[in-house]
């Protein structure tokens, strides 16, 4: 190329980057949350190893953190405006490792193995039923004729909850409580699991946070933040004890969230018989 020319040589099989389709271009914004879904599954999966090698505290620790990062990464997506049909698949698939699969696992490690075949049984039949709540809960994204109101609350208990939930034992196991002879332990330690997966696949209505519109009126604006962090300082203190706590009130929340669908769904009802007359 001559000296000052505007113009870069030709490269044989090298097209000109202005050249390439903007269709073969992803935007950063699309990859970042399926970044943040790849590393839940690390997580996931690297629990089930320390499970395997008898590290159980940070088993269960990276199965929590797997909940948090799903947590996040549809946030992010929203946020960036980088949702896809590609990032809802991973994010299903990744869910049913974390979620499904790497609880019951951690859990039969640690206790359920106690109760032989019986304790695999129940492990088995919580991913089962884990696939079928994510399965239910993608199939009821596509329905045009569900009312908007419903976004506020979750067909049953979602994953990440469930898979919380499931490891409650070792929440009490960990924070010093004697759960007693070692077989009757894993026996009802299975028993609970596969009530967990029920719950998961049930039809219970769960508040999800999504769409439910809260606005907190200023004046409890500070106490709400200083509940927050005291509640983060108590959990990094009283790490397990803490868990346990948080665990029993989502189970008393359940009961609320329950009645506040039936009280809505009946107002619905009388507004729907108020308006065909």
């Amino acid at each position: 190329m001559a000296i000052g020319s505007p113009f870069p040589p030709f490269e044989p099989g090298k097209p000109d980057e202005a050249d390439i389709p903007a269709r073969r271009r992803i935007p950063f914004r699309r990859i970042a949350p399926n970044l943040i879904t790849l590393l839940s599954i690390c997580a996931g999966m690297t629990g089930i190893r320390m499970a395997f090698e008898g590290r159980f505290e940070l088993a269960v620790s990276l199965v929590l953190g797997a909940a948090l990062l799903d947590g996040i990464d549809g946030r992010v997506a929203r946020y960036l405006k980088g949702q896809s049909r590609f990032g809802a698949e991973m994010d299903s698939l990744a869910d049913i490792v974390n979620f499904g699969v790497a609880p019951g696992l951690v859990l039969y490690a640690y206790m359920l193995h106690d109760a032989g075949s019986l304790g695999w049984i129940a492990a088995l039949l919580y991913s089962s039923a884990c696939a079928l709540r994510l399965a239910r809960f993608n199939t009821m994204l596509d329905d045009p004729n569900r009312p908007k109101w419903h976004s506020a609350f979750f067909v049953g208990v979602p994953a990440p909850a469930g898979a919380a939930l499931a490891m409650f034992p070792v929440y009490l196991s960990f924070s010093g409580l004697d759960l007693g002879v070692p077989g009757l332990t894993a026996g009802v330690a299975s028993v609970y699991l596969v009530a967990i997966g029920l719950l998961m696949a049930s039809r219970l209505p769960t508040w999800s946070g999504k769409g439910a519109g809260i606005r907190v009126p200023r004046d409890y604006a500070i106490p709400i933040i200083l509940g927050l962090v005291a509640y983060v300082a108590v959990l990094l203190s009283f790490f397990w004890e803490t868990l346990t706590l948080t665990a029993i009130a989502y189970f008393v929340s359940i009961a609320f969230s329950v009645r506040a669908f039936s009280q809505r769904a009946a107002i619905e009802a009388r507004e729907d018989q108020a308006g065909s007359r």
